[in-house]
């Protein structure tokens, strides 16, 4: 029988993968019944996806499996675009070439998980990304970074999946290492800022083109 952290991931990996498509409406039982788990189990993990975005609340007991949206991967990209360039800024200054080694160790871990389920490399891709902004020393700006990665989450995996996104990612973070490990800061700021922008550019142009669901 899956845990409660097992279910969040597999459930979590079935609706990336399409598993569970788009406006699927669910119910606990449902997913009981089919994850072989009790509905305490479900209801707790329910809530989870609900809060990132992974599920949206549909009647009084139901939740469906929401679509991807061009708006509103553009409204996560111009938030990102004022919270992260501010969190490296803040945070430059103070990192250090052990911080920035553990920044590679996580980009040779993506590298090496090409096999993960792309939710899974988007968490690691976060993490990367967290790293670099870890010592800014604002919680409160970190917090809320947290929070808006959680909803991001489903858009960087699904990016990698339809656009082959993934090399050229690679190959701008550790860009973004080799500046700040040079006291480059402004350039990197501004290689960040290129960094969210034209990935976000190319995933907008795709949802309207494609019409995703």
């Amino acid at each position: 029988m899956l845990k409660k952290h097992q279910l969040y991931q597999q459930l979590k990996q079935d609706i990336q993968l399409l598993q569970w498509l788009p406006g699927t409406v669910l119910t606990q039982q449902q997913l009981a019944q089919h994850y072989g788990v009790s509905r305490i189990v479900v209801r707790d993990v329910q809530q989870s996806l609900l809060n990132e975005g992974w599920l949206l609340v549909h009647g009084k007991a139901g939740m469906q499996v929401p679509g991807f949206s061009a708006a509103e991967a553009e409204e996560l990209c111009l938030l990102r675009l004022q919270l992260e360039p501010l969190a490296l800024q803040l945070a430059a200054a103070n990192i250090s070439f052990s911080r920035l080694g553990q920044a590679e160790d996580m980009l040779a871990s993506i590298d090496a998980g090409t096999t993960l389920p792309a939710y899974q490399r988007g968490e690691l891709n976060w993490q990367f990304h967290r790293l670099l902004y870890q010592d800014c020393g604002k919680p409160h700006l970190l917090r809320l970074l947290d929070q808006l990665h959680q909803q991001v989450s489903r858009y960087l995996g699904y990016q990698e999946q339809a656009l082959a996104y993934a090399g050229t990612s690679a190959a701008e973070h550790r860009e973004l290492i080799s500046l700040l490990r040079g006291g480059n800061i402004s350039t990197a700021c501004e290689l960040l800022i290129s960094h969210i922008s034209s990935a976000s550019k190319l995933l907008v142009q795709y949802l309207q083109k494609n019409k995703a669901p």
